[in-house]
C-alpha cells in the first residue's frame, strides 16, 4: 500500500509539472494571470473535498476559513513579520484551524440540511464580521509581498502550482492512510466505522481541521495573488457556489479540483464576453450540483468510470503476488470463556424484544446463533456491539463487563462485528480495508488473509467486486483484527450453496488459525453444521435451546420454531 501511494504521488506530481511548464511557456499574460486563479480556486475546492466529498459532511462555510487565513496574511505582511508570504499562508492556515474544529463540533450530533443550516449560519455572521474591518493596509495602499524569487505573473503561478502540488501530493497520502480511510468509512456509514474502532468525533473534527487548515492557506494565497482584498470575496455566494461546484466536480479528485477552478473561474468570462448576467453561472453551477446528488455520480467519478471502459481488459485486472505468504501465528487470549451475556433483556417502549437471555461463547471455539426471523439475533448483536447502549442485563469480554462503554470502545477492546448487508466503503481498495478494519497489520500479512479468504488482491477497487465478494472482504476484515470474538451476521449471504460450504470451513477454522472465538448468526444450516461446535437457538427474544449441532437441530421445540412444523406431521 505505500508503493501504492507513493506511485500515485509521483504521478499526480509529474502531470501537475508537465501543465505548469506548458501553460508557463505557451500562454499569455492575460490568461496565465486567470490559470493562477484557477488553481487558487482549485486549492480552496481541495479543502471543501475532504469534508464534503471524503467525510460526507457539509460545510456551506468554507470561504469564511478562507478569509481567516486571508486577513491573517494581511495583517502579518502589514506588520513585516519575519518569512514572507510562505510563512504568512502556513501561519493562516494554522489561524482558521480552530475556527474549523468549533464549525465541526455541530457535525458530531448533526447531518444533512441541520449541519447546512449551521454552517450557513457561521457564513453569514462571518459577512457581517467582516464587512466591519477593512483589509490590512487597504488604506494605506501596502500590498501584500509576493516572495523575492515569484514575484511577477509568471513567477507567481509557478509558485502557485507548487503549492498546489505539495497540497495533492499530500492528500494522496493521506487517502491513503488510515485516516483517509476512516473518512470514506464515516461518509458509508458511521454504524460499521464505529464497529471497526474507528472515532466518529474524531475523525469528523480531524476533517474539518485539515479542510480549515487548507482552506486558510487559499485565502492567504489569494492575497499574495490580488495584493489587496474585500470582504466580498469571502462572502455567503462565494461559499454556496463553492460547494455546489465541489458537488458537481468531485472536488476530493485532484482532476476534479482543478475542473472545478476553471469553471469558476472562467465561466464568468465567458460570460462576460457573451454579455449575460454572471449570476448565471450560480444556476449552472446549482444545476450541476443537483444532478450530481441526483444520480449519485460526480464529474470526476464519470470520468473514471468512462476511462476503465476504454482500458485495455489485459491492464484492469489486478494481478495477486505470485510471493508465498504465511498467516501470522494467532493470537493469545485469555482462556475460559470469551463472551458472556447474562440475562439479556431490551425493551422497546411496551415491546419486549429480548427476555432475560443467556449466551456463552468459549474462547476458541464457533458458537452458532439461530433462530427464526425476529427471534433477536441482530438486537443480540447490536446490544453486544455497543449500538443499544440501553438494555438490562450484562455483557462481559473475558470476564470484564462491557456496560458504559461505547460501540467504538467495544470494538477496540476486542468486541467485532459483520454486517447482515455490506458497508464497505465502495472508493477503497480491498487491502485498505483490510487495513482500516485490522488496525495494525503488515502488508504481508494482508496479503496472507486475502488469500487464505479466497479475495481479491489489496489493489483491487471495492467497487468493482460483487456483492458477495464484499461479504467475503467484509469478513476478512474482522478476522484479520484477530480481536477476542467475532459476531458474524450471515455471512455467507449472496455465496452459492458451494461457495457456503467453503465458508463454513473457513470460519470453522478461525479460532486455530486467528485465535478468535465466533458467534455466527446464520441461516444457511449446512454451513452451521460445518462450522460450530454448539448451537443456540432463540424464539420471540428468548432462549429455547443450546447444545451440539445435531441435538439442538434434531429437538422437537427448535423444528416447531425454527421450521415451523411439529413432529407428528413431519411422521404423517
Amino acid at each position: 500500500m505505500k508503493h501504492a501511494s507513493i506511485k500515485a504521488a509521483l504521478r499526480t506530481a509529474v502531470w501537475l509539472a508537465v501543465l505548469a511548464a506548458a501553460a508557463a511557456l505557451f500562454l499569455p499574460k492575460y490568461w496565465l494571470f486567470l490559470i493562477t486563479a484557477v488553481f487558487i480556486v482549485g486549492v480552496a475546492l481541495q479543502s471543501l473535498g475532504i469534508v464534503t466529498g471524503r467525510t460526507g459532511m457539509i460545510s456551506l462555510c468554507q470561504m469564511s476559513f478562507a478569509g481567516v487565513g486571508a486577513w491573517v496574511t494581511g495583517y502579518l505582511n502589514l506588520y513585516e513579520v519575519p518569512g514572507g508570504l510562505v510563512v504568512w499562508v502556513l501561519l493562516g492556515g494554522l489561524a482558521a484551524v480552530p475556527v474549523g474544529i468549533v464549525i465541526g463540533l455541530p457535525a458530531l450530533r448533526l447531518r444533512g440540511i441541520n449541519l447546512a443550516i449551521v454552517t450557513l449560519g457561521f457564513a453569514a455572521a462571518f459577512d457581517t464580521i467582516l464587512a466591519t474591518i477593512t483589509y490590512p493596509g487597504q488604506t494605506t495602499f501596502t500590498q501584500v509581498v509576493r516572495p523575492a524569487l515569484f514575484e511577477s505573473d509568471k513567477g507567481y503561478f509557478l509558485f502557485i502550482m507548487l503549492v498546489y502540488g505539495l497540497i495533492a501530493v499530500a492528500l494522496e497520502f493521506l487517502s491513503r492512510s488510515r485516516l483517509g480511510a476512516s473518512w470514506l468509512a464515516v461518509r458509508h456509514s458511521e454504524r460499521a466505522a464505529a464497529a471497526q474502532g474507528i472515532s466518529i468525533p474524531m475523525a469528523k473534527l480531524s476533517a474539518f481541521a485539515i479542510s480549515a487548515f487548507i482552506s486558510g492557506i487559499s485565502g492567504g494565497l489569494l492575497a499574495g495573488y490580488l495584493g489587496t482584498l474585500v470582504a466580498e470575496n469571502f462572502n455567503m455566494m462565494q461559499s454556496l457556489a463553492l460547494f455546489a461546484v465541489a458537488t458537481m466536480v468531485g472536488a476530493h479528485f485532484t482532476l476534479g479540483a482543478i475542473a472545478g477552478g476553471l469553471m469558476i473561474t472562467l465561466f464568468p468570462e465567458l460570460l462576460r464576453r457573451i454579455g449575460l448576467p454572471q449570476d448565471v453561472g450560480n444556476v449552472f453551477f446549482a444545476l450541476g450540483a443537483v444532478q450530481a446528488l441526483s444520480t449519485g455520480e460526480t464529474i470526476s467519478e464519470t470520468w473514471a468510470r468512462l476511462g476503465s471502459k476504454l482500458m485495455p481488459a489485459r491492464l484492469k485486472g489486478q494481478k495477486r503476488s505470485t510471493a508465498t505468504t504465511t498467516l501470522a501465528a494467532p493470537a493469545v487470549h485469555a482462556k475460559g470463556t470469551a463472551l458472556e451475556v447474562s440475562g439479556l433483556t431490551v425493551r422497546y417502549a411496551n415491546v419486549v424484544a429480548l427476555d432475560k437471555v443467556e449466551l456463552s461463547v468459549p474462547s476458541r471455539t464457533v458458537v452458532g446463533l439461530i433462530g427464526p426471523n425476529g427471534a433477536g439475533k441482530s438486537t443480540t448483536i447490536d446490544a453486544i456491539t455497543g449500538f443499544l447502549p440501553r438494555y438490562e442485563g450484562s455483557v462481559r469480554l473475558d470476564g470484564r463487563p462491557l456496560e458504559g462503554l461505547s460501540a467504538t470502545a467495544r470494538a477496540r477492546a476486542g468486541v467485532r462485528r459483520s454486517w447482515q448487508t455490506t458497508r464497505i466503503a465502495p472508493e477503497l481498495r480491498v487491502g485498505e480495508y483490510i487495513r482500516l478494519a485490522a488496525g495494525g497489520i503488515k502488508p504481508g500479512e494482508i496479503e496472507a488473509v486475502l488469500e487464505w479468504f479466497d479475495c481479491p488482491s489489496p489493489e483491487t477497487l471495492i467497487a468493482t467486486v460483487d456483492a458477495g465478494t464484499r461479504r467475503l472482504i467484509d469478513v476478512a476484515g474482522v478476522v484479520a483484527s484477530r480481536p477476542p470474538v467475532l459476531l458474524l451476521d450471515e455471512p455467507a449471504a449472496g455465496q452459492s450453496y458451494a461457495e457456503a460450504l467453503k465458508l463454513g470451513e473457513r470460519i470453522a477454522a478461525i479460532p486455530e488459525k486467528f485465535g478468535s472465538a465466533v458467534l455466527l448468526i446464520e441461516h444457511d444450516m449446512d454451513l452451521v453444521r460445518r462450522a460450530c461446535s454448539a448451537i443456540t437457538v432463540f424464539d420471540f427474544g428468548r432462549k429455547i435451546a443450546h447444545g451440539a449441532p445435531d441435538a439442538v437441530l434434531g429437538s422437537v421445540i427448535v423444528q416447531k420454531a425454527y421450521m415451523g412444523v411439529e413432529l407428528e406431521e413431519q411422521a404423517a
